[in-house]
Parts: C-alpha cells; sequence; structure tokens
C-alpha cells in the first residue's frame, strides 16, 4: 500500500499545533477573525482522501449513480443488483473506496454492497458536510432500496447511522466501527488537536450550534449517540480499537452500557482510528455478524 496517504495525515498532523499557535496568537487583537477561522478549519475537510492502488479494481466495477442533497451532488455506488442492500457510511476525510475489502465478501454471501461519498469529500460535490445531510443520504437511499440489510458506519458515519436509525430508516443490523457516543467530542478532539485556547473552544462550541445547526433544538443532545436509546431496537456490534488516537476506547464502553443486551463489543489493538476499518480481522467480524442474517434470508 502507497505511504503517501500516511505521509499526508502526518503532515496535517504536524501543522496542527503551528496552525492552532496561530490562531491562538489572533484571538487576543481579533477574537472574531480567530473564531471564524477555527469555525471555517472546522467545517471544511482539510484534504479529499484518494482511492488508494488496494481500492482501485473494487471501487472501478462499482454501478455509480448520484443523489442530490442541499443542492450538492452526491455520488454514490454499489456493487450487486440491488438485493438484500448493506449500507456502508464513511466518517471525516475519508471515502467510500475505503470498503474495498468489504465487497467481495459481502458479494459472497449475496447481498448488494452501497455507499456515497459525503459532500465535500471523494468523488462529490461541495466543500463541506453534517451528520443531516448523511441523514438525508440515507434516507434517499433507503426510499431506493428498501430496507437495510445492515448498515456498517465508521467514525462520522457511526454518529449519522445512530441518528438516522433513530429517525425512521429501518436496518436488520449494525456495525459500527470507531464510533463516538458523545457529539461533542468532534469538536472537542479538533480543539485539542489544534491546542486551542479555552477562549476559541468556546466561541467554536457556540459557532457550532448557532450557525451551523442553529435550526437544531440542542444538536448536542439531539446527534447524541445514546439518545432515547430504546428507540434503535436492532442488533448491534461495535468495533473499536484500544489504541485509537482519535476516539477513546470509553465512548465504545459507553455506547455498549447504553444499549445492554442489544450490543456487543469487539476491542482490537494496535491499529488505530483509520487502519481499523480495512483489517482483516475487523472485516471478518463485521461479517461474521452480518452473516447469519444473511443466510437466514436466503432459506
Amino acid at each position: 500500500m502507497s505511504s503517501a496517504p500516511h505521509a499526508r495525515g502526518a503532515r496535517v498532523s504536524r501543522a496542527a499545533p503551528l496552525v492552532g499557535a496561530a490562531l491562538n496568537t489572533l484571538a487576543r487583537p481579533a477574537p472574531e477573525l480567530a473564531g471564524r477561522a477555527a469555525y471555517a478549519l472546522f467545517r471544511h475537510p482539510l484534504r479529499r482522501g484518494k482511492v488508494l492502488p488496494r481500492e482501485r479494481a473494487v471501487h472501478e466495477r462499482a454501478a455509480v449513480e448520484e443523489l442530490v442533497v442541499a443542492g450538492k451532488r452526491v455520488r454514490c455506488y454499489r456493487w450487486g443488483d440491488g438485493g438484500a442492500p448493506v449500507l456502508m457510511l464513511h466518517g471525516w476525510q475519508s471515502r467510500a473506496s475505503r470498503y474495498a475489502g468489504f465487497v467481495p465478501r459481502l458479494e459472497a454471501l449475496g447481498l448488494t454492497g452501497l455507499s456515497f461519498d459525503a459532500p465535500g469529500h471523494g468523488a462529490s460535490a461541495g466543500r463541506d458536510t453534517t451528520v443531516l445531510e448523511y441523514r438525508e443520504i440515507i434516507g434517499q437511499l433507503q426510499e431506493r432500496y428498501g430496507t437495510f440489510h445492515a448498515i456498517v458506519a465508521h467514525s462520522l458515519g457511526a454518529t449519522s447511522a445512530f441518528l438516522a436509525l433513530r429517525g425512521g430508516a429501518r436496518a436488520e443490523r449494525l456495525v459500527t466501527v470507531a464510533a463516538v457516543r458523545d457529539f461533542d467530542h468532534f469538536p472537542d478532539a479538533f480543539a485539542r488537536l489544534l491546542g486551542l485556547s479555552p477562549s476559541l473552544r468556546q466561541d467554536l462550541r457556540e459557532r457550532i450550534g448557532h450557525q451551523l445547526f442553529g435550526h437544531v433544538a440542542d444538536p448536542w443532545a439531539l446527534f447524541d449517540a445514546v439518545r432515547a436509546a430504546t428507540e434503535i431496537d436492532v442488533p448491534m456490534r461495535l468495533i473499536h480499537d484500544a489504541d485509537d488516537d482519535l476516539v477513546p476506547l470509553a465512548q465504545a464502553h459507553a455506547l455498549r452500557a447504553a444499549y445492554g443486551a442489544r450490543a456487543e463489543l469487539v476491542v482490537t489493538r494496535g491499529l488505530g482510528h483509520r487502519k481499523v476499518l480495512g483489517e482483516p480481522a475487523v472485516i471478518d467480524s463485521a461479517l461474521e455478524f452480518i452473516a447469519p442474517a444473511a443466510r437466514r434470508t436466503t432459506l
């Protein structure tokens, strides 16, 4: 596998403290300007993930279609005839092709793989996206393909999956990878990465609440993955790496506690946040959880 994506990620990580220091310095004479800059950085992916060489063959044989959400063209992908659909949701600064390792396994089970590049990601239009746009796209795909046999979701995609399921999306099973329980985690992690001052952290939170989700009453509660947990009556497997450097394992334990017998937790080690999705053992675990239901549908 090419090391270029890892190199780009490392450069972004190394640059983050410098960017944060510049924003903190700017905030002293010009707090409004620094606040707008921090908010813009939070909203917009710093890079678009590219299709990796190991993903290309699977990516290029997908049937491609498009949806429109919030005026933005969204590139969608399908592997299969549309029956027994499994929806795969990527995270921030990622793209649908990261699920290339799942596709042949889904096909072997007679399942249809579905995915999309969120707005501002991959081959889709726009410069940014939100969990509300994810929810809208999930709803449009539901109308087109019916009840999802399963949803597999990584990071921000998992937050969107919980939101969509609580809002009426239908799925027989849910697999999350590196899922976040508290929506607050996203701005908090961003602020920690940049080393933002307490005043800039608070300013960022207020801008998210008032500008990004100003039409939503208490977005922090709405997007909490365990809010009204009884409304999501779906068997789920929560896969999380103990060495995740972005989402602490405690988030997975909180999800497990909230969903009780409906959820089982699988803990991996040494994979971090981004590599976990392509790890063969993680794919095995996800497909093993999905496969029993798949076999029942074919009897």
